[in-house]
């Protein structure tokens, strides 16, 4: 095992777009696409994931049942074909992840529309027929306007619906933005800058509508379900020093903040998310972005959020493969080197499938080295910080325990820590050994911890915000 710590964010991003991760292919059975969310779910649960990022909405379509915006196209082959014999994904999928014990992040697109106007499939109630006027054409996608403001009342009205509706841990979003700069076609919204623009510069406009509609967002959750967080994971550069004295020592071609128009430093400094999960899809010896410069760069402007890394594990799978992504320490080395930093909180993985295929053995590696004992998701204090009612111990047998929760609020389960024979019972000093997902109560062997023979064992109530309750004896 390598450099145990208690709390720590374990994620992997779940595309459906494409059918990339799930379900992996159209048109499968309700029966099929259940059971490979279920397998996927252990695959990574056995390498120790304890948080999903599943895209339920990524191209104006929905992954559930939606008053705005019709079933995906990537479910039962049709966009507007609901699941027969009917069901919920969403909830289905949530439903499936706390039994788990990992956190669900509904992870949506904000503006793209249509993602291949060759290829996709498009409903007649889909909204680029109802508001036309709304969209822009790039390259071959179809994208929201975002310098309308109906569009972003209208983004943010999916996104009260669905955090009014169900009960997820996060609503994330990825770098998608302003679509990707392409060579030589600049993005179409002349005429709407012109009605808009209010004497400010293009730039500076289009970075404004984003800023607009994270902060929209921000408060549509916080006045909606205050519990879920909000995340984003940007472009893993947000600007070169060359460009901007507090950029990073990099020379990346393309940057968050000029080619995206996504300013995730002002979003952070004010507050309007809860965590940045940059992706950092550079390894270590890269020379115009070193991986360990943007760790380092990111970790000092967190401004109190917390920070997950966002690994690159498909660059492994890629065609042709780079040196550094055949050397298997590659992961390893970024893992321990973000745990050197008291700014990270921890990693996400892209993508599932990388995972699932243990591309370079980096599942095994996580399971039998960085991942061996479980983590707590960190709680975040500005959210909640109440420790919920500490659990009643009842010994049944010799080594058997039944472990009891009579509070009223909801609880993720019970959290058992081993300390050494003395010394004082703190989360710092202790090492947690088992999570035991259960709502009210579970039952716990302690017979088979050979390994922790000569120690102290204490049970702790788990919040479903991660808070811890007090220790209590196992005895």
């Amino acid at each position: 095992m390598c450099g145990q710590v208690n709390f720590e964010f374990r994620g992997v991003w779940i595309a459906t777009i494409s059918n990339i991760d799930w379900p992996r292919e159209k048109g499968l059975s309700v029966e099929e696409q259940k059971s490979s969310f279920i397998k996927l779910l252990d695959t990574h649960q056995r390498s120790g994931i304890n948080a999903v990022f599943v895209q339920i909405r990524p191209a104006a379509d929905a992954f559930y049942p939606s008053q705005y915006e019709p079933w995906s196209e990537y479910l039962m082959g049709i966009q507007g074909k609901a699941p027969n014999p009917y069901y919920d994904p969403l909830q289905f999928m949530i439903d499936e992840t706390r039994k788990r014990g990992m956190e669900f992040h509904a992870w949506i697109n904000p503006y793209r529309a249509v993602f291949n106007l060759k290829r996709s499939n498009i409903s007649s109630s889909h909204i680029t027929h109802t508001h036309p006027e709304w969209f822009l054409v790039y390259g071959n996608t179809k994208y929201f306007n975002p310098g309308i403001p109906e569009v972003r009342k209208y983004v943010s009205a999916v996104v009260r619906d669905i955090v009014s509706r169900y009960d997820i841990d996060g609503m994330h979003m990825d770098d998608y933005f302003y679509p990707y700069p392409i060579e030589g076609k600049e993005f179409p919204d002349e005429k709407t800058y012109r009605i808009y623009g209010n004497g400010m510069k293009k730039d500076a406009w289009r970075r404004s509508n984003c800023d607009s509609i994270i902060k929209n967002i921000y408060e549509v959750i916080s006045e909606t379900n205050a519990r879920v967080k909000f995340g984003i994971s940007p472009f893993g550069v947000w600007r070169n020093k060359g460009q901007d004295i507090e950029g990073s020592k990099t020379t990346a071609g393309t940057t968050s903040y000029d080619n995206l128009y996504a300013d995730i430093v002002l979003w952070l400094k004010m507050g309007w998310i809860d965590y940045v999960a940059p992706q950092i899809y550079w390894e270590c010896s890269n020379r115009v972005c070193p991986y360990n410069e943007l760790l380092d760069w990111w970790s000092r402007h967190t401004y109190g959020k917390h920070l997950y890394i966002g690994h690159s594990l498909y660059k492994a799978s890629q065609t042709p493969i780079l040196p550094a992504w055949r050397d298997k320490s590659e992961l390893p080395t970024q893992i321990i080197a973000l745990r050197g930093l008291k700014a990270t909180q921890g990693s996400a993985f892209f993508s599932s499938q990388d995972l699932v295929r243990n591309t370079n053995g980096w599942a095994d590696s996580l399971h039998d080295n960085y991942y061996a004992l479980p983590a707590i998701v960190p709680p975040m204090d500005w959210i909640d910080s109440t420790p919920p009612a500490k659990p009643v111990v009842t010994k049944a047998a010799n080594t058997n325990f039944t472990f009891n929760y009579s509070g009223e609020d909801k609880i993720r389960g019970f959290a058992v820590f081993s300390f050494p024979a003395k010394g004082e019972v703190k989360t710092n000093n202790g090492t947690l050994i088992k999570i035991i997902n259960a709502p009210l109560t579970a039952n716990f062997n302690s017979s088979n911890l050979i390994a922790y023979a000569g120690n102290r064992l204490f049970v702790a109530t788990l919040s479903i915000n991660n808070n811890l309750s007090e220790f209590v004896p196992v005895k």
